[in-house]
């Protein structure tokens, strides 16, 4: 549970621009990534030792983060249509608060094998940044109180930090309180 790196690309000094993350020959580690430098979106990339299976709470705890800051990507389907649902690793997700959201009559959660083969990337490296296929995709709206939120950049021990303006804007996210209500 240590961390590796938490730089700011405009920091690293084989960057070719502030926002692309570079392995040492300048090719983009993940499609998350080659998706945000094609966009020329300033992020924060962040990576950590992943040994656990409850990723979003790990990642918080290896970055030293708090956990409203992280936020999980889950993937969501009523019939064909699949919605990526992006939340803090603190909460839990209302199935009927986020199909309202997405005005649809109910919501379940995607089996793995399914989100892998909609996304292209396995669980617990779900990165709502460069799909295979294009979703609908929802922001818990307490991501918009946050000068910036992690999300995983598309694999595991790996993730970036964006401001919640621009993923809304690239993804053309709907955002909406789609966390269960604590008594």
């Amino acid at each position: 549970m240590s961390l590796i790196s938490s730089q700011p690309y405009s920091e690293v000094p084989q960057t070719p621009f502030p926002g692309k993350a570079c392995n040492g020959d300048n090719s983009v580690k993940t499609p998350a990534l080659d998706f945000l430098v094609k966009n020329k979106i300033s992020f924060k990339e962040y990576e950590y030792v992943s040994d656990n299976h409850d990723f979003g709470r790990h990642a918080a705890q290896a970055l030293n983060m708090d956990e409203h800051k992280v936020f999980k990507t889950i993937i969501l389907h009523h019939d064909k249509t699949y919605v990526t649902c992006i939340v803090p690793v603190s909460g839990r997700i209302s199935l009927k608060a986020a199909a309202r959201t997405a005005k649809l009559k109910d919501l379940e959660t995607t089996d793995p094998q399914t989100a892998q083969r909609v996304t292209g990337y396995v669980v617990g490296g779900i990165s709502p940044f460069g799909q295979k296929r294009r979703t609908v995709t929802i922001l818990d709206s307490s991501a918009l109180g946050q000068d910036e939120i992690l999300v995983s950049a598309g694999k595991r021990g790996m993730s970036v930090g964006i401001r919640p303006e621009d993923l809304i804007r690239l993804l053309d996210a709907i955002t909406g309180d789609v966390l269960e209500k604590t008594a």
